[in-house]
């Protein structure tokens, strides 16, 4: 799965960004699971990259929020 960056995400709905989160969380998990049992991925560094990907999403999850409290 393709990397998001901040202004990708903000052009999602608020569902598209959800889905997008679960996918990716999906992704870690079997990545995590990958390693566990021995294997080797392709590339270690997707792992970190998935986790950024799923805290952009939250913090712009988070930050819409909060413009909606607010005013």
């Amino acid at each position: 799965m393709a990397i998001l960056k901040a202004a990708e995400i903000r052009k999602l709905s608020l569902e598209e960004r959800n889905k997008k989160m679960t996918d990716l969380q999906l992704q870690l998990i079997k990545f995590r699971s990958k390693i566990l049992t021995g294997g080797q991925l392709e590339s270690p560094g997707q792992i970190k990259e998935i986790r950024r990907t799923i805290a952009r999403i939250k913090t712009i999850n988070h930050e819409d929020m909060l413009k909606k409290t607010n005013g």
